[in-house]
């Protein structure tokens, strides 16, 4: 994931970033991943286990209004990836039955990979998603 305002990063901070992950380039897919090293939930820090869940809904929330899923899928396996990381997924509704869950990964190996077509959506998710935290900022002033 590159620097804010480029068309693989929806966010980075200090302690989170969000964007497309490498080979995960899904339209609607978006990789929540610490900024500093830590492979596994549980060596995450206290900031980062406070604003975790603040994080993962937010992205949710876009990526729900950009896509218009009414599913939006969180998954954390600690496998593949020695960095820990949140893969959220939007969910279409077209997507069969027996693709839904935890199958939706499959279509990783389906020719759901579209790089082109995964970046031309971050600058929508990422306005999104600021408008969404620049509302949670008003509402919790």
């Amino acid at each position: 994931m590159g620097q804010p305002g480029t068309n693989d990063t929806v966010f980075h901070d200090d302690l989170w970033s969000a964007g497309i992950g490498p080979g995960m380039e899904v339209p609607g897919w978006i990789v929540l991943r610490t900024s500093r090293h830590t492979e596994l939930i549980t060596g995450i820090d206290d900031a980062e286990a406070a604003t975790l869940g603040t994080r993962a809904r937010d992205l949710a929330s876009a990526l729900s209004e950009v896509t218009g899923a009414q599913r939006v899928y969180q998954m954390a396996f600690g496998e593949n990836h020695p960095h820990y990381h949140l893969l959220i997924t939007a969910r279409p509704e077209t997507l069969p039955a027996a693709r839904r869950g935890g199958k939706i990964l499959s279509l990783l190996d389906d020719g759901a990979v579209d790089e082109a077509a995964a970046r031309t959506l971050i600058p929508r998710i990422r306005a999104a998603y600021e408008q969404i935290r620049a509302t949670a900022g008003q509402v919790a002033s």
